[in-house]
Order: structure tokens, then C-alpha cells, then sequence
């Protein structure tokens, strides 16, 4: 157990007072799909004291091509990600408090869930989660936010709250790829997965390790070779809504009664029910026993079988409706159990 961390502290940029810091260090990890699991995986056997990680899907069998945290038995048994994460995690290194949360990272519990770690790793896969997670870290005191997104071949990283003065997230929103390019329309290879959570690893340990720092934004293409690294520093925006001298953190404001969302990679729609609706689990089993084929029941979520669809319901009141990106036939095959 001694040497367990001995290769990583002879690497002088860290030394053993570097490894005390990353032991000292509580890493909030957004999303345990393939950045997020990567991510949460280097983190822990670099021996993170505590490392939280948040998702709010299931495993699929599409997914195991580049989540390498996960097994063909945790897709057969429908595990949560952050579920399956966490067992795993957990296996590859006892030393590392590690807590799965299965949910959907909301306006109404980013600050909670975020609240009390001391970094964020981006491992989500739209950008209003990550503007909402950017909002919630400079809320919270300015807590380091390491962003990473991958799509195809290509991968993106940006470390912010890293150095005095440097722009956020919402600064940069004209300036970052166009989201029409998701893994929905031209898939995603593994090797830009690692590569891409291999440098947002290597800049959150070079922060707590006290290295010095620049907001730099890096892109690589690993089929075309081409790399492309920018200092955004002077596309701070005085008057950003996020991260300016008097902000309204604007994404931490929005509400719905029943928010949506299309999943990137398949023909699946989430719909998230308020708090005040949430719907029990044991008893919504109970009641679409007759009409639904294939149930399942566990204590993260009910799956079923429904008018051609398979439905999951998580007990955070989300609702993932397979087999459609039409958000309009989602709800209505979700009223047709719930009304």
C-alpha cells in the first residue's frame, strides 16, 4: 500500500507533497459516460481523496465500445452508470471515498450536488449542462471546472477558473465548436474518448498540484493529426452574465414543469418530472404490471415494455422513453401510464 502512488511521486512535478494534495483534493465528476468514466478511473488510482460521480442514464450495449469502466453483465443487468461506476471504481482502489449518484444535474440541485468539492470534471455530453455547471462552480466561489467534450475523432478541453482574470464558459460560447456534430450523426471512436479525458486529468492534477496555469483551449483531431491550442485569456467578456463583476448566473434560473431533453447516440427522450411530482417506484411497478411486458424492477429504476417503446423510470422522477426523438410521442406514450 506504501507504494502504491511511488511512479506517480517520482515524477518531480508532483512529489510527495503533490500526492498529499491530490489526496487532500474532492473531485466532482459530471456525467459517468465515456469522458466521465475515463476520467473518474484515472482520478481514483491517481488516489483522489473523495471523488463524487453523477449520472442520470442507464448502461447500453452502444455504450461499451468506449466506456471502459463497464462489462457486458452491467448493460444485461441495466445498472446506472453512476451505479455501475461506483462498484468499479471502488474495486480499483479502496483508499478513494467514492459516492454514485443516480440523477439529473438540474437548476434546482447542481448546487447541492456541487457544493463542497473542491473540483469539477466535465464528463457530460450537451452544453446546457455544462453552462449550467459553469454557472454553479462560479457561484459557489469560483470552484475549477475542466471541460472536455468529444465527438467523431475530434476533442476539446478548457480549464476554467484556473488563473486570475481568464474567461468562463459562457464567455466562449461563439468561439467553441457548433453543436450540430453530436455522436447521434457521426459517432464517436474510443481513442479520442481517453485522449480527450487524459488531458482534462492532466490539467486538474497540475492544478492541485500548484503548477501555474493558462486558459488555454486545445483541440485534437486524432484522424486528421491536425491540434490547434488558443489562449483565450483576452476573450473575457466584461459584461458576461456568468462570471462578470455583478452576475445573474442565468443558468441556474430556468424551470419547467416537465423539462425535456433528445440523449445524444440513440432515439431516446428524457422527461424530468418537478419534485413536487415525484412518482414512487414500488407502486408505479405495481400498476403497469398488467399493461407493460418485460418489467423490471430494482432499487434505482422500473424498465418496461410499452406501445412498442421501452420505458425507464428512475426514482428522481426522470423518464427515459427509447425508440424516439420526437419529444411530443414521448410524452404521450408517458401519459398513457402516468396521465
Amino acid at each position: 500500500m506504501i507504494e502504491k502512488y511511488s511512479r506517480q511521486e517520482l515524477f518531480v512535478p508532483i512529489g510527495a507533497e503533490g500526492q498529499q494534495r491530490i489526496r487532500e483534493a474532492k473531485v466532482f465528476v459530471l456525467g459517468a459516460g465515456a469522458l466521465g468514466s475515463s476520467g473518474a478511473e484515472m482520478l481514483v488510482r491517481a488516489g483522489v481523496g473523495e471523488l463524487t460521480i453523477v449520472d442520470r442514464d442507464i448502461l447500453e450495449w452502444t455504450n461499451l465500445h468506449r466506456q471502459q469502466l463497464y462489462a457486458e453483465q452491467d448493460v444485461v443487468d441495466q445498472l446506472p452508470k453512476a451505479i455501475a461506476a461506483e462498484r468499479r471504481l471502488r474495486a480499483i482502489n479502496g483508499d478513494v471515498k467514492i459516492r454514485g449518484v443516480v440523477a439529473d444535474v438540474t437548476p434546482e440541485n447542481v448546487l447541492e450536488l456541487v457544493e463542497g468539492h473542491h473540483l469539477v470534471l466535465d464528463g457530460t455530453d450537451n452544453i446546457e449542462t455544462r453552462l449550467l455547471a459553469n454557472d454553479a462552480c462560479l457561484q459557489l466561489g469560483g470552484i475549477p471546472f475542466f471541460m472536455g467534450a468529444c465527438v467523431g475523432s475530434y476533442g476539446v478541453t478548457f480549464p476554467i477558473g484556473v488563473a486570475e482574470g481568464q474567461p468562463c464558459l459562457h464567455c466562449l460560447l461563439e468561439a467553441l465548436p457548433p453543436q450540430s456534430l453530436t455522436c447521434d450523426t457521426v459517432g464517436v471512436i474510443s481513442p479520442i474518448v481517453v485522449t480527450t479525458a487524459a488531458r482534462q486529468v492532466a490539467e486538474l492534477l497540475k492544478y492541485i498540484t500548484g503548477a501555474e496555469m493558462e486558459p488555454r483551449l486545445e483541440s485534437t483531431d486524432l484522424w486528421s493529426g491536425e491540434r490547434a491550442s488558443m489562449n483565450v485569456k483576452n476573450m473575457k467578456k466584461s459584461g458576461c452574465p456568468s462570471c462578470s463583476d455583478q452576475p445573474t448566473f442565468p443558468f441556474l434560473s430556468a424551470t419547467e414543469v416537465v423539462r425535456t431533453a433528445v440523449l445524444c447516440g440513440r432515439d431516446t427522450v428524457q422527461l424530468t418530472w418537478p419534485k413536487s411530482r415525484q412518482i414512487e417506484l414500488a407502486p408505479f411497478a405495481d400498476s403497469v404490471r398488467g399493461t407493460v411486458s418485460n418489467l423490471i424492477h430494482n432499487p434505482f429504476l422500473v424498465s418496461c415494455e410499452y406501445n412498442n417503446h421501452r420505458l425507464v423510470l428512475f426514482r428522481d422522477g426522470r423518464m427515459l422513453v427509447h425508440g424516439t426523438k420526437d419529444v411530443s410521442e414521448a410524452r404521450k406514450i408517458a401519459a398513457g401510464l402516468l396521465g
